[in-house]
């Protein structure tokens, strides 16, 4: 796990005061989405099949930040939509880095050299772009011509600039094990990015794409053959060793949805941002007034193909925090990778 050392280390400690104060249900990161709109039409997305209307709107720096205060989650992934579209961004990043959050701007890239003045490097901040696969493959994937090139310069210029970089590739049907290699050693490799996170995809229902998501099966034996060789251990994969194990089908865990929960325009939903069951106003209604044990494979039949980290990677942090052999196991993966 190639999480910076300063990180895991709040991380664990804030994991440790929960269990000291014997909650059973906590944020590790909150999904905020302060917009919907968006520059790119992705075909495995449907945010923006949101009315005109709402695509207009744009959430309000004090709501935004008001809300990751109010769950107290120690991280925060700000995504969208593209929010570098939001006039504002800038400031939801500043306050939330005062507040000492781990922030991550999730960005197609389109904007990002564009508005890169308006951020300051720190060790709480990154920027984390969308990248797909290779050059065809990734613009073929966000149906446009000239993203991946843009989205490669400015990772080279956010890098130069010493900001730190990470990226979140999702992969579907269409993939293969090489296809999935190709791209991350570029990641890793060429482009050096601090860390990468991958998923597979899940059938996102308003999403215009149906065809091309993965199911249980496909994923396993997708990621089984792409770690191979030690390309597990040698990418710098921003995921607890358990969830990558899970992702293989070593091991099997029940879905933590809670852990990642999602606000946006519409409040806080219900039960993640993959699934809309309904939104409601306070973080504590979410966690108190949603049947949490009613979701999951086996359970609900929108669950049935879903290994997507948002539901899957809490389990797998917390199932590490509670065995020492795994926590020591993710501690020497940390410190092996660690770039503070």
């Amino acid at each position: 796990m190639a999480m910076p050392l300063r990180q895991s280390i709040k991380v664990a400690t804030y994991l440790a005061e929960q269990k000291i104060r014997r909650r059973d249900k906590f944020p590790l990161i909150v999904e905020l989405e302060p917009l919907f709109a968006c520059n790119l039409a992705c075909e495995g997305c449907g945010k923006i099949q949101h009315p005109a209307g709402v695509l207009k709107q744009r959430m309000p720096v004090a709501q935004a930040v008001g809300a990751v205060l109010e769950s107290g989650a120690p991280m925060v992934s700000i995504a969208g939509g593209e929010p570098l579209m939001h006039p504002q961004i800038d400031e939801i990043v500043r306050q939330l880095v005062a507040k000492r959050k781990y922030v991550f701007l999730c960005t197609n890239a389109m904007l990002m050299r564009k508005k890169m003045d308006k951020f300051k490097p720190s060790p709480y901040f990154a920027f984390a772009v969308h990248i797909d696969g290779l050059r065809e493959r990734h613009d073929e994937s966000v149906a446009k011509e000239g993203v991946f090139d843009e989205a490669v310069e400015a990772i080279k210029e956010a890098k130069r600039r010493g900001f730190r970089v990470t990226t979140n590739s999702t992969f579907f049907n269409t993939d293969t094990p090489q296809t999935i290699v190709e791209v991350l050693n570029f990641l890793n490799d060429d482009l050096k990015v601090d860390e990468m996170m991958i998923s597979p995809a899940y059938a996102y229902e308003k999403a215009p794409d149906q065809e091309h998501f993965l199911g249980v099966e496909q994923t396993r034996e997708l990621f089984k053959k792409a770690f191979s060789g030690g390309n597990r251990a040698r990418w710098r994969l921003n995921h607890s060793p358990l969830f990558l194990d899970f992702l293989e089908g070593k091991v099997d865990f029940p879905c933590t949805a809670w852990a990642i929960p999602n606000y946006s325009l519409f409040g806080w939903q219900r039960p993640c941002y993959l699934m809309s069951d309904g939104y409601v106003p306070t973080y504590r209604e979410l966690i108190e007034e949603t049947d949490w044990d009613k979701y999951g494979r086996g359970k609900d039949p929108r669950c049935d193909n879903c290994m997507a980290h948002c539901g899957y990677e809490p389990t797998a942090v917390l199932a590490t925090m509670g065995s020492l052999k795994e926590s020591l196991r993710a501690m020497r993966e940390t410190v092996s990778g660690n770039r503070e």
